[in-house]
């Protein structure tokens, strides 16, 4: 059964008026409530929240950022803050969020904190202040269109992917081939389960349906806006899920939403997320490369394919084929080109299928022609008109071989995808064009300041930062004496890392508009936790995990008997350390890909004794307080791979205006990795541990060394190994 079958004659479906925001009131009501006496201000808010919490007390670092950011927003200035795990820093900034006139928009990087806000915070915080607001704050989720179902597209879904019918005809080409009988059945059996639960959907939202459908089935019910008639167009307007959710998130006072839609927004020039004063951007390390990937753009054979399957009752037979080999001639031209960076212009294999796709798209778009108000179909037009223009934009595109641009050839392990992919060099302008016109915008993060300092951070969001400042007479005379990186003085073994006092806190930074502030952390790292960097070791020099490497890793988990959390640089050196610790202990070893990686945290947090080991994902993605994690251990420091193309080319335009690409570009992403990393370790007050990097760049590199140890938490740091399994070996005990 492929799609036909699934559309069936016609889909409708009984209108349902569009809700209003969670807990919401009307906009009038809202407005009285308002009125109703002097407003409470933010860090009343915030104390009536934490006093609703059993236990609660009010911290410090929360304090100080709620009272920053009524500040900021008084007074037009956009705001940096650096709020370290355990601060509190969403009911920080929700809080005087409610004091602002108008939808607040937060946005953040995961889908995790996306759900801890819409699920705990927001609910807790409205329950707490609505006594003192005189009415309940409303709340609201904005995801992009196509995380929504289309009616439209369901109504046509008979049709709509002649790729997903029984069989798709074998494409002479790499990667391609004929979908299986069963494949097609549980497609089918997938779309029926889709019209039934539209039937009783309130939202459309597909995080919302239970058990979820993979991403090819989704693909039959929704829309992306590209390709989206508008309401006012489409039959199925006045019932569309995602007009529904536009509609609730301008009643509200706070929306929640992404940092794909936020780039896709600015992109757009702003007409997607309703307009507002304030704007939250939590986890804001994220942002510039959601912006980035958002700017980016691909070719890949099969959209071609796809594209003029679509298209092709709606052009001339020649203008169809014209198409086709734009499609064949890419598909030729990557499978020559070998994967990376294209740093002399586009082969010529590629330069020709690009300009026979330009010309191609061209005359089909002319074909098609407008769209009128009385075209009989008109969402299927718009859909091929819409796929047509991305391929013709970005063929042209690639065609200029602009300064500003980044090209490179992409293909996987397993070879099945072969892309041609272009992306902007830089977003820095863009953010500064677009992110901070019109409207306050608080950036926050645990991971802002890099090298003790928040300029980095900032100008990679566009703002106008100063150079760092010379150093003092004094700093300067103390760091004749001590050396690189080297303290005034230290216990035997041990000294707090980046050579800062317990819990300091970053000196603020500012420039034209913007200000920032360090409101620290209340867990106190340098008694809670230890950094050890094995100095003893050799330099990294070869892919995967060295024997010596190893052997620090076996007898450091061996030390505390598992508890271990391995963040490795690549999957051969985690699939090494699995192996290892497999073969000469018996303690359960989990590694990531082996099971679904929910289920693999799960079981670590579970069994006392296990080890998770895993590569990038598990950086960020990992909350595990308590003990089941008191060893996190990584093989090395996370510069990026000289084959990761955006980053090697802002590296070397760097090095052609004299910098230094290096320190520009890949010291700072490692330290922003590091520190996501070493995060892992301290997630409670309770918490206790070590963290082991088995790289002794981080002590022995004079250049880059210090900057990325002031990046991290203020551990004490040793480089002796015994004082490191002493102090596991203690905890083993506890």
């Amino acid at each position: 059964m492929g799609a036909a079958g699934v559309g069936g004659a016609g889909y409708r479906r009984t209108v349902t008026p569009p809700r209003t925001a969670t807990g919401s009131a009307t906009p009038s009501a809202r407005a009285k409530g308002r009125r109703r006496g002097a407003r409470p201000s933010g860090t009343e808010l915030l104390a009536a929240a934490v006093g609703a919490v059993p236990g609660g007390a009010e911290r410090p670092g929360q304090l100080q950022m709620t009272t920053a950011i009524e500040e900021c927003v008084a007074g037009g200035e956009h705001l940096l803050v650096q709020a370290g795990t355990g601060t509190g820093k969403s009911l920080a900034y929700l809080a005087p969020a409610l004091t602002v006139d108008g939808p607040v928009v937060v946005s953040t990087a995961t889908l995790a904190l996306q759900s801890q806000l819409v699920d705990h915070d927001l609910p807790r915080l409205a329950d707490a202040v609505e006594p003192v607001l005189g009415r309940r704050p409303t709340f609201a989720v904005l995801k992009g269109r196509h995380h929504y179902l289309c009616l439209a597209r369901l109504d046509n879904s008979t049709e709509e992917e002649p790729e997903d019918t029984l069989f798709d005809a074998p494409a002479a080409r790499p990667g391609a081939g004929t979908k299986w009988l069963g494949e097609a059945g549980r497609l089918g059996k997938q779309v029926e389960r889709l019209r039934d639960w539209a039937e009783k959907t309130a939202t459309g939202d597909r995080d919302e349906l239970d058990p979820g459908v993979d991403d090819q089935a989704w693909r039959l019910v929704s829309m992306p806006a590209r390709e989206c008639v508008g309401a006012a167009r489409c039959p199925f307007g006045q019932e569309c899920f995602a007009e529904a959710s536009r509609a609730r998130a301008r009643e509200a006072d706070i929306v929640v939403t992404n940092h794909s839609l936020l780039a896709v927004d600015m992109l757009a020039d702003r007409h997607i997320v309703p307009p507002h004063k304030l704007l939250i951007v939590d986890e804001a390390h994220e942002l510039a490369d959601r912006v980035s990937s958002a700017a980016q753009a691909e070719l890949v054979p099969e959209l071609i394919d796809r594209t003029t399957r679509r298209a092709r009752t709606l052009l001339r037979p020649e203008t169809a084929e014209a198409l086709t080999a734009a499609g064949d001639a890419l598909a030729v031209g990557l499978a020559e080109a070998p994967a990376g960076r294209i740093t002399s212009g586009l082969p010529t294999p590629l330069r020709e299928a690009c300009t026979l796709l330009d010309a191609a798209t061209r005359s089909a778009l002319d074909a098609i022609g407008d769209i009128k108000a009385d075209d009989p179909d008109p969402v299927r037009k718009q859909q091929a008109k819409a796929a047509l223009d991305e391929l013709s934009t970005t063929a042209q595109r690639l065609l200029e071989e602009g300064d500003h641009d980044v090209a490179w050839v992409e293909k996987n392990d397993s070879g099945n995808r072969r892309a041609l992919v272009v992306a902007p060099l830089s977003v820095a302008g863009t953010l500064a064009t677009h992110l901070y016109d019109e409207r306050t915008v608080v950036a926050t993060s645990a991971t802002l300041a890099l090298g003790g300092r928040f300029d980095t951070v900032a100008r990679a969001l566009g703002l106008d930062a100063p150079p760092p400042a010379p150093p003092t007479p004094a700093a300067a005379a103390l760091a004749a004496r001590t050396g690189p990186g080297r303290p005034a003085a230290e216990a035997p073994g041990r000294r707090l890392a980046g050579d800062v006092t317990p819990n300091a806190v970053v000196p603020a930074t500012e420039g034209p508009g913007w200000r920032s502030l360090d409101v620290g952390s209340p867990f106190d790292y340098a008694r809670q936790g230890i950094l050890y960097v094995a100095a003893h070791l050799p330099r990294p020099s070869v892919s995967g995990l060295p024997e010596a490497a190893g052997e620090e890793l076996l007898g450091l988990v061996e030390a505390l008997g598992g508890r271990t959390l391995g963040l490795f640089s690549s999957r051969r050196a985690a699939q090494q350390a699995a192996e290892l610790l497999r073969a000469r202990t018996d303690l359960p070893v989990l590694l990531q890909g082996e099971e679904a990686l929910p289920l693999l945290v799960r079981r670590f947090r579970e069994e006392r004794a296990s080890c998770l080991f895993g590569v990038m994902s598990l950086w960020q993605g990992v909350d595990v307080p308590g003990d089941a994690c008191q060893l996190v251990v990584i093989d090395r420091l996370p510069f990026p791979r000289p084959d990761e193309p955006l980053a090697a080319a802002r590296a070397a335009a760097v090095d052609a205006g004299g910098g230094s690409g290096f320190s520009a570009v890949s010291v700072p992403i490692a330290a922003v990795r590091l520190a996501q990393g070493v995060g892992r370790l301290i997630r409670a007050t309770g918490d206790r541990g070590v963290v082991a990097v088995l790289d002794s760049r981080l002590e022995t590199a004079r250049g880059y060394g210090p900057f990325l140890r002031r990046s991290l938490p203020p551990f004490w740091y040793t480089t002796r190994p015994e004082v490191a399994r002493g102090a596991l070996e203690r905890l083993a005990k506890s």
